[in-house]
């Protein structure tokens, strides 16, 4: 006769694996568990030369799946399960892992505090971004203008702050209509994940309402990366290679012209050819009742605002003046400015509670957490040296030819790690070539050149390589406008080609005219 105690093993397992990374479908599951008992086996059955170098890719590429699978499980808890999997079997070190955290922490204190800064500007952005989504009708003008304004604030600010911004609108903007498509109010309670309520004349507009904001989403995205690779601060890989070389503000924009110039010039062109050829389901135009309902929100926001919201609003702006110049003027690292800005724009309007200074950190702290366990993965990458045989073929071929072939090296990996990474470990080994009298400093000069640019252009292929995009793909926006990994990489693939195709053009013809 079975009793209670019998079942509890069964019933034990039964649980477990339900409990297993939650409602995720049953082949996900297996197929992460399975990842985790093939990497043990390759391990321990190559030995101990190739078994490491052979998981070490694997983790790589099961990681990259996670991230493709994002809307089937957060990244943060598969991805989680590989890295501390990593560091059990001995691919990587706890040292070495927290080496690249402390490498990146400035990354990690701008996701912390300036992801949250920009959380309490919302209603300012809600209000300057309104106007130029219904006041521009030509939605080819407005891919465009979201874009260039990227690229510019890009240049000067941060990409990951830029796309912040960015994705605190797109959510506004689909709150706003999900609501009212919902049969709701503007000012009612109201969840934007729950499509249960929309009603059934509603589901077209709002389906090309999604595929409007994954639109603008990517223009602006892919416009950081545009902007990002111009200037010392734009990614956090130019201020290391700009170190390393000796080139200031200026003189490094003089030295890399020569590829971002062309380079921006055929982005913006791709840009408008996407919205205009409809390439891979660019076009998407604003339904008139979604416009509408923007304009009828615009309307009762502005006969609703008090004194005290206007008010509100002019210390908003006041807080987004310090924002841009303490940036651009570099007073102190991104995520200290970031403290500041929660602190002056909840001082100057009115927001005191706990509770709503929490609500703040919630889109960031998650996506911080997923990028701990990228660096990780980076550490894996590090110390079973992944990329030592790409980088030292390329040395091995002429000088005229290592220069396209860096841009080439660097771009391939940065699609597959991230593009810090690759930058830094670039670098430094062109550093110590230099340093060695290998090559003359117009070399040096070149190749710091070709590994800036390859690591932030052809990166844009995929989540992976810039953190921005990754930050994008995991955000809260990502799921409720139905922009999957798959779709990011669709999207991007016309930028990828035309700007992957110009600076490599670029670093083979136009680069040593200016050497």
């Amino acid at each position: 006769m079975t009793t209670e105690l019998d079942r509890l093993p069964q019933s034990f397992l039964r649980s477990t694996w339900s409990n297993f990374l939650g409602n995720s479908p049953e082949w996900y599951k297996t197929v992460i568990l399975g990842f985790l008992v093939v990497n043990v086996l390759v391990y321990y059955g190559l030995g101990s030369t190739l078994g490491p170098k052979v998981v070490g890719w694997m983790l790589v590429l099961e990681f990259i799946f996670t991230l493709a699978m994002a809307l089937k499980c957060y990244p943060l808890l598969p991805g989680g399960l590989l890295a501390i999997q990593g560091v059990a079997i001995g691919l990587t070190s706890p040292k070495t892992v927290i080496h690249e955290v402390e490498l990146n922490f400035e990354v990690i204190l701008l996701l912390i505090f300036m992801v949250a800064g920009i959380y309490f500007l919302k209603d300012l952005l809600m209000f300057i971004f309104t106007k130029i989504v219904i006041r521009i009708r030509s939605k080819t003008r407005l891919s465009l203008a979201f874009c260039f304004m990227a690229a510019i604030l890009s240049a000067f600010l941060d990409a990951l702050t830029v796309t912040a911004v960015v994705i605190t609108v797109a959510a506004g903007f689909y709150g706003v209509y999900h609501r009212v498509a919902s049969g709701k109010q503007f000012s009612d309670d109201h969840d934007h994940a729950d499509d249960q309520n929309v009603c059934e004349t509603n589901e077209t507009d709002l389906e090309e309402f999604r595929r409007f904001l994954r639109n603008l989403m990517m223009h602006a995205a892919v416009g950081t990366a545009l902007g990002g690779v111009t200037t010392t601060v734009g990614e956090p890989q130019n201020l290391l290679i700009s170190g390393v070389v000796g080139w200031e503000f200026v003189p490094f924009i003089i030295a890399m012209a020569p590829v971002t110039l062309p380079v921006f010039i055929v982005g913006m062109m791709t840009c408008v050819a996407c919205e205009k050829f409809k390439i891979l389901s660019y076009g998407a135009q604003l339904p008139p009742r979604v416009r509408a309902i923007l304009e009828q929100y615009d309307d009762e926001q502005t006969s609703k605002r008090t004194p005290k919201d206007n008010v509100s609003l002019i210390w908003q702006g006041a807080v987004v003046l310090f924002l841009v110049l303490a940036l651009g003027f570099h007073v102190a690292a991104v995520g200290l400015i970031g403290l500041a800005v929660i602190v002056l724009s909840t001082v100057f309007t009115g927001v005191t509670e706990e509770h709503r200074i929490g609500h703040a950190f919630e889109e960031a702290l998650p996506f911080t957490a997923l990028l701990g366990v990228f660096f990780a993965i980076v550490a894996v990458i590090n110390d079973q040296q992944l990329f030592q045989p790409v980088i030292q073929w390329v040395f091995q071929q002429s000088e005229q030819a290592q220069i396209p072939l860096f841009y080439i090296a660097n771009g391939v990996l940065s699609m597959i790690s991230d593009n810090v990474f690759v930058a830094t470990v670039y670098i430094s080994e062109v550093k110590d070539a230099f340093a060695a009298g290998d090559i003359t400093r117009q070399q040096f000069e070149n190749l710091a050149i070709a590994i800036n640019t390859g690591t932030n252009i052809p990166s844009v292929a995929t989540p992976n390589g810039q953190a921005a995009f990754l930050f994008l793909l995991t955000s809260a926006l990502a799921p409720l406008i139905r922009l999957s990994y798959t779709r990011m990489l669709v999207l991007a693939l016309p930028y990828t080609i035309t700007m992957s195709i110009t600076g490599l053009l670029a670093v083979i013809f136009i680069l040593p005219r200016f050497s």
